[in-house]
């Protein structure tokens, strides 16, 4: 049986749900989502402005 807290959770599954998110499931989710050159090429241009207005 599994153990439940005061509330009546299922603290195993809880510890479970909170290994998955810990895992970075969301960090592979946006990468995924994100164009590394693009952003690279974003930055590069915003230092370019950067030392043009100091």
């Amino acid at each position: 049986m599994a153990k439940k807290s005061q509330a009546g959770t299922d603290i195993q599954k809880v510890r479970q749900q909170n290994a998955k998110s810990s895992k970075g499931q969301y960090g592979t989710e946006f990468a995924a989502e994100t164009d590394a050159q693009q952003v690279k090429k974003q930055n590069q241009q915003s230092e370019t402005k950067k030392q043009k207005n100091s």
